[in-house]
């Protein structure tokens, strides 16, 4: 075999997983075992694999039910399906679902070291492209990152580093300093560009439906839960999930969103079942999370698990170069938005602009624009 591999391989045969564990081993690769789809999954969550070998029939699971979960938590790792009850309706199904190949037992270690091999030279080649994909779709993001400071040029820097890895983020910055945009950029820079970008507003909902909001909530769960609801979690399943101001989740609740990020599954609102999901978070804050970690309002192990790539976005008064060209930026995106003929800043109201404190920051450099814009005989 050309190159070493995670393998993860789901089967409840005790035998049949020995059997691909020795050959997958002897053929260099590393391998994980699970007896059952749900096992499967927790594994996958764990240590995401580059091919997984699947079983249709299992004890409590159908191979083919879990198919698209599994290519959903990990869409550039191939699945091969195997089965002792060998169909052709089965088959077409599976390849369907997006099987990379289909097994009948018994098969011998040469069957499954030549089709293991060319499942992963395909699945090479997708994650090259994924790769591709994300870094020309960072680039774009990036660009909406305005600004010509040094403080911006490290900015986007870090970015660069930050967003192709599964990593939790910490954006840190005042109101208005565009943390929502970074998030954003960080999410289309990585591999899951293609999935949800799912946003909850911690400070905007309920202190006591924010539980519901995040993890959903089953039928009966409380008066008016007439079904079950999927919370944003589920939502962001595979993507990005975005906690903003997250200093103002109460305290009660975060106990239960560290285990959440920990474990990477959750129980939902009245609900006696985990559920398991693959989320990248990323948390936003205007407050100072170590004086709330002291003062006793926020959990120091929740910091410590949401602070581990700190981004930190300074304020506009704090970068005064970026100034000219945020405010030319929104000028022209105003004038294309109004249909308004041709508008310049003349060089008084830029030492206008340049010497303003900002305490709103960009967002009110752009109301700013925007306003004088409209206003403008």
């Amino acid at each position: 075999m050309s190159t070493s591999a995670n393998v993860l391989v789901v089967d409840d045969e005790p035998l049949l997983r020995d059997f691909l564990e020795e050959t997958l081993r002897r053929a260099g690769h590393r391998v994980t075992l699970a007896s059952g789809g749900r096992e499967g999954l927790e594994r996958l969550a764990e240590s995401p694999p580059d091919l997984v070998l699947l079983d249709i029939r299992m004890k409590g699971s159908d191979g083919l039910d879990l198919l698209p979960e599994f290519r959903s938590r990990a869409p550039q790792a191939p699945v091969i399906m195997m089965t002792g009850h060998g169909t052709v309706e089965s088959a077409v199904q599976a390849m369907r679902l997006g099987a990379f190949d289909y097994l009948t037992k018994p098969f011998s270690a040469d069957t499954i070291e030549l089709t293991v091999e060319r499942a992963l030279s395909v699945g090479l080649l997708q994650r090259e492209n994924a790769t591709l994909k994300g870094q020309l779709s960072l680039q774009t993001a990036l660009g909406s990152l305005i600004g010509k400071s040094r403080s911006m040029e490290e900015l986007r820097a870090t970015l660069r580093l930050v967003a192709p890895s599964r990593s939790t983020v910490l954006i840190q910055g005042e109101s208005g300093t565009g943390k929502e945009l970074v998030a954003r950029a960080i999410h289309e820079g990585s591999p899951r560009s293609a999935k949800p970008f799912v946003k909850i507003n911690c400070a905007a909902v309920p202190a006591g439906l924010l539980e519901s909001e995040l993890f959903g909530h089953e039928k009966g769960a409380f008066t008016g839960a007439v079904g079950r609801v999927q919370g944003k979690f589920e939502q962001a399943d595979g993507g990005t999930l975005l906690l903003d101001e997250i200093s103002e989740m109460e305290l009660a609740l975060q106990p239960k969103l560290l285990r959440a990020l920990q474990e990477r599954e959750f129980y939902r609102v009245g609900g006696r079942e985990t559920v398991s999901v693959d989320v990248r978070v990323l948390a936003t804050t205007n407050a100072d999370l170590k004086v709330r970690v002291q003062d006793g309002t926020f959990r120091e192990d929740l910091y410590h698990r949401l602070n581990v790539v700190p981004v930190r976005i300074d304020p506009l008064r704090d970068r005064r170069e970026d100034i000219p060209v945020l405010a030319q930026y929104f000028l022209d995106r105003t004038l294309a938005e109004t249909g308004r003929g041709k508008l310049r800043i003349g060089r008084g109201a830029m030492e206008s602009l340049l010497a303003y404190d900002w305490s709103g920051n960009v967002r009110e450099l752009m109301n700013a624009v925007e306003r004088a814009v409209i206003l403008c005989a």
